[in-house]
């Protein structure tokens, strides 16, 4: 039996770079990685997201699990990760900015190609980071690995707190360009608990005035005002 449906945004943070979003009735899960867990044991999706390829966003050994355990759920991705899963035998949408998704009464935008730059020897793969929003309800953005995407105004951005592609510096100006509501923090699977905190208090101080956080990790379902 599906659950009842929710009327504000609820966000489970399943680890790093994995959200899975409950917003006007739709059950969406974004970038089931491999340094994620839990996202294996949902059912009832409406949609399943990929951003980009990379293992820790896309963990390709559990992702057609999840599916066959989900028949109602559409998949989209970025253009490279779609090929390889198409490869692999599933049926997958292809994410492309200008190409909105409808969910129900939810909005899926596409938002940027590419990959944020990480070193001339490490190549740029496709990144598509997605906006979710319903009339009336909160809008979130989820950038993947990319600082460079436009969403336009939002009210809850995911921010990506560590990476190899990005500095504390970049994260901040991150948020600062968008100003956005709340942020959320994600891509943390690489720090430990001291280092996630200070990137946390360097974010959320210096992201802006009003700005407030939303630390969602080890809390479940947790709802967005």
């Amino acid at each position: 039996m599906r659950p009842a449906s929710v009327s504000v945004m609820r966000i489970t943070h399943l680890g790093h770079s994995c959200l899975f979003v409950e917003l006007a009735d739709r059950r969406i899960l974004i970038d089931p990685g491999g340094f994620s867990s839990g996202f294996e044991d949902l059912t009832d999706l409406d949609a399943i997201l990929v951003t980009h390829q990379h293992a820790d966003h896309l963990d390709q050994k559990r992702l057609p699990a999840l599916v066959r355990a989900n028949p109602g759920a559409a998949v989209h991705a970025d253009p490279m990760s779609a090929a390889l899963l198409v490869e692999a035998g599933l049926a997958v949408g292809v994410l492309a900015q200008g190409a909105d998704l409808h969910l129900g009464d939810v909005r899926v935008r596409p938002v940027g190609a590419l990959h944020a730059f990480n070193h001339q020897w490490i190549p740029t793969v496709a990144n598509v980071g997605v906006r979710l929003d319903a009339a009336g309800e909160p809008s979130l953005f989820h950038p993947g690995d990319a600082y460079d995407g436009e969403p336009g105004d939002i009210d809850v951005l995911a921010v990506p707190i560590n990476a190899p592609w990005c500095a504390v510096r970049d994260s901040i100006d991150f948020v600062r360009r968008l100003a956005p509501r709340s942020m959320v923090p994600i891509h943390d699977g690489l720090v430990a608990p001291p280092g996630r905190a200070l990137y946390l208090t360097h974010i959320a101080t210096n992201g802006g005035d009003d700005l407030t956080l939303h630390d969602l990790a080890g809390r479940g379902a947790v709802s967005i005002p």
